[in-house]
């Protein structure tokens, strides 16, 4: 008599990030407040902002004090007060022949030209740039900041930070710029902290952080990422979205980098790609609750707020968006699986679009423009080259800032690992590698900034700083999911703790 064997399934294996608990919960966000109204100082800042345009139209000024007060204005936060009138500076000292003279005799003046000319757009040679020694203790904290990561690289309001007590102890500090910049910086601080707290409820009546346990909590971080982002005050709405997108986009990245199974992921990745709520059926639990979360925040936003106020459907281009971000995020997954360690070429053809950038860049576009073009959606759903370029630069860094401890937990080898791997370098040769291959692309992201796109300049910026975010959280740790001490500082800076007056 034959006896009856029963298989029993064998039980699946999770994995853990071992994250951190998030440090800053609703409760301490909810708690934000600030003395530093609009309504307040509004009268003051008005006035500041009269004086201010004076100077800028000031014709008595030579070219030099005219471009070093454009760079104070845009390096302490005030650029987006005076963007006509520092165009029409700029324009004039572009087409004025003498300003080349000048360069010939000063090396600060040429350099700030040219700096300035070209972060504007306009197409403009190199000429003869060299070092040589600097004499001036303040020009010489500068280059050495400057060195450490370079100004086009940063994150525009924690830039504005630090430049503003930089140019408190300058020779040539002006107290009205300096008490603008302050005032302007603690008011916009005051707008933050409402729209964090606004994002930080939806955060907490999902429960997606108790639910999905081993996820990345980090609303507050993905917050901070969009003051990066859009730091303008009137980008309000753009931060608060992005946000949510970023803080999904963790969640969803950490299903696929640690949790899920290969043929859950094809089957989360087939859901999102059909944008059928009937798919959740074929879901575990889990995804199930994650699917919910990602459609109805995506159809919120575009029915509550885009269709509303446009009468336009990007609901198409949203989820496109996210469907080729998951897409991506499965090729990782199954080479994981497989023991697969791709190529550098073939890591980075992916990884420029699973860094989640390209995704971020169509997203970030639709909650800020108004009106929303057809033919500059289509242009970022096309992967033009400065979206190429600046999503490697994204992955370089970020796997920089943490590859180191998502090789530990186990994942997919990063492109540090290809690189040695497949060349036989040491890890030191293979970062040396990458960060020259950062510094190229930057190249070509510059190059980029001067051709004609169907974006206007601050979409373009917006695009950028993206990656100048990325700069910021990853250069050197992980700033993000970490919860170390740059992170805390970001946001106390960024959100919790004014200038002092």
């Amino acid at each position: 008599m034959s006896t009856l064997t029963v298989n029993h399934p064998l039980p699946v294996v999770r994995r853990s990030g071992n994250y951190k608990p998030c440090i800053w919960d609703d409760d301490f966000v909810q708690t934000l407040a600030t003395d530093y109204t609009k309504e307040r100082f509004n009268g003051r800042v008005n006035e500041l902002k009269v004086n201010v345009i004076e100077m800028l139209n000031d014709v008595a000024k030579p070219n030099l004090a005219q471009l070093e007060l454009i760079d104070d204005l845009q390096r302490l936060g005030l650029g987006y007060h005076f963007e006509q009138e520092i165009k029409s500076v700029l324009m004039k000292i572009y087409e004025d022949q003498s300003s080349e003279t000048l360069e010939r005799s000063d090396l600060h003046a040429a350099a700030l030209r040219f700096r300035l000319l070209r972060q504007h757009g306009y197409r403009i040679s190199q000429g003869l740039i060299f070092f040589c020694n600097i004499t001036d203790p303040n020009l010489s904290i500068k280059v050495r900041y400057a060195l450490e990561l370079p100004v086009n690289w940063r994150m525009l309001r924690l830039e504005a930070r630090w430049y503003i007590d930089f140019y408190s102890r300058s020779n040539n500090m002006n107290p009205e710029l300096l008490e603008l910049a302050k005032l302007d910086y603690n008011t916009v601080q005051g707008l933050y902290q409402e729209e964090l707290k606004i994002a930080s409820r939806w955060w907490k009546e999902l429960d997606m952080s108790t639910k999905l346990s081993f996820a990345r909590d980090r609303l507050v971080e993905s917050f901070i990422w969009t003051v990066g982002i859009a730091p303008q005050p009137q980008f309000g709405n753009c931060r608060i979205e992005a946000a949510k997108a970023i803080q999904m986009i963790s969640v969803i990245d950490d299903i696929y980098d640690i949790y899920g199974t290969v043929h859950e992921l094809e089957l989360f990745t087939d859901a999102i790609e059909r944008w059928d709520i009937n798919s959740v059926q074929l879901l575990p639990d889990y995804m199930r609750i994650c699917f919910l979360a990602l459609y109805n925040m995506v159809n919120e936003t575009v029915h509550h707020y885009i269709h509303r106020e446009q009468n336009t459907d990007v609901l198409p281009h949203l989820k496109k968006a996210w469907f080729e971000l998951v897409k991506c995020y499965l090729v990782e997954a199954r080479w994981y699986h497989s023991g697969y360690t791709p190529t550098l070429e073939e890591y980075l053809e992916n990884g420029k679009l699973s860094i989640a950038l390209p995704s971020l860049a169509t997203q970030s576009y639709i909650f800020l423009a108004n009106p929303i073009e057809k033919e500059a959606l289509e242009f970022l759903e096309d992967m033009p080259d400065i979206l190429h370029s600046l999503g490697t630069v994204c992955r370089i860094v970020d796997d920089n800032g943490t590859s180191s401890d998502e090789i530990a937990r186990g994942d997919v080898p990063k492109s540090i690992q290809c690189h040695m791997f497949h060349n036989g370098t040491s890890e030191e040769a293979a970062r040396a590698e990458m960060r020259a291959l950062m510094r190229k692309k930057w190249r070509e992201i510059n190059a980029c900034r001067a051709r004609d796109m169907p974006l206007s300049s601050p979409n373009i910026e917006t695009i950028l700083n993206i990656g100048r975010s990325g700069h910021y959280v990853y250069y050197d740790s992980d700033g993000y999911a970490g919860q170390d001490g740059k992170s805390k500082a970001m946001f106390l800076s960024l959100v919790v703790q004014p200038v002092p007056l």
